[in-house]
């Protein structure tokens, strides 16, 4: 068998996956084949195994990352309306989290439950809207750990902190700080409490390469999504890096590379990015009964992206 070094694939191996997706920037997969996507239309659309689809929670804004726990309840982080909602599968809901420390969260982005049941919650930017510090990136990007001692800031001044996870032995959590465009650690200790940050991978890792989602593999392999470059990279565990596939709008990552870095980045030049072909991945999951089927969210497209892996998947909390 080939190294996980040597994947990469065309784009044309690519494959879109349904037609009347709303924003679906986190997956969930379930063992059975049902899928999970946040939607902005409500809080998240279940797909099941034979096609049917179901809107559920009429929130609305932009749902965000989603965690399942051991029951199939998912948790939903909300950056649209800075808050984290719990969804029950009957299609209920309720708002877990709205504020820390008597302050509004701010742009909430990602949530992951680990194997003790804590949630790990990562807020993007003290600002209400998200977009601010990715116009003009700033330090203001937290961690919440939510546990039966309730919520907690561990860890604080990161550039836009997107997805948060834990590795296979939760000896770190990980996390993609994406105005830095390069994956950071932490060393879990028993009490909850982080160590120094780490960086891991290049730093940065390619060039206008922010980093929005990623998901480990079976084999400690971190793949991480580059939002603007329309790609998908792997980090392995040595600390290399490769490029999967990439569908880049050269001059326009030109532009918005030089407007972020003199602080004055516009919507309309960032949302220029978009590829001929891929708008936008955001996001990582491992599928199916081998866990090696992939499939990818975006902000922008109305379906989803999906391929096949040579390596399984890391089960997640609700696969265990």
């Amino acid at each position: 068998m080939s190294s996980i070094k040597d994947f990469t694939l065309d784009l044309d191996e690519i494959e879109f996956f349904g037609k009347d997706f709303h924003r679906p920037e986190s997956i969930i997969a379930e063992k059975d084949g049902t899928l999970w996507a946040s939607d902005q239309r409500g809080i998240a659309l279940r797909v099941d195994p034979d096609g049917t689809e179901t809107l559920l929670g009429d929130v609305g804004h932009e749902p965000n990352g989603l965690a399942m726990d051991a029951e199939g309840n998912l948790y939903n982080a909300n950056i649209g309306d800075g808050k984290v909602y719990k969804l029950y599968r009957d299609g209920s809901y309720e708002v877990i989290l709205d504020q820390i420390d008597g302050k509004p969260l701010g742009a909430v982005n990602y949530v992951f439950m680990d194997s003790q049941d804590r949630l790990w919650i990562s807020v993007s930017t003290r600002e209400p809207i998200w977009f601010m510090a990715a116009s003009h990136p700033r330090p203001d990007g937290y961690i919440i750990l939510m546990d039966e001692q309730g919520p907690r800031v561990v860890a604080d001044g990161i550039y836009f902190p997107n997805e948060v996870r834990l590795d296979a032995d939760e000896k770190y959590v990980y996390v993609a700080e994406t105005m830095k465009a390069r994956m950071i650690r932490y060393p879990l200790h028993a009490d909850g409490s982080l160590g120094e940050q780490e960086v891991v991978g290049p730093d940065p890792l390619a060039f206008g390469g922010y980093v929005d989602g990623f998901a480990f593999d079976a084999e400690g392999n971190i793949w991480v999504t580059t939002i603007v470059r329309n790609g998908l990279m792997i980090i392995t565990p040595d600390g290399e890096a490769h490029t999967v596939f990439e569908d880049v709008n050269e001059p326009a990552l030109q532009n918005a590379a030089a407007k972020i870095e003199a602080g004055a980045l516009a919507p309309e030049e960032l949302y220029a990015c978009v590829g001929p072909r891929l708008q936008f991945p955001v996001s990582v999951t491992f599928a199916g009964p081998d866990l090696q089927t992939v499939y990818m969210g975006s902000l922008a497209m109305p379906h989803l992206l999906r391929f096949r892996s040579p390596v399984p998947g890391l089960p997640m909390r609700h696969w265990r």
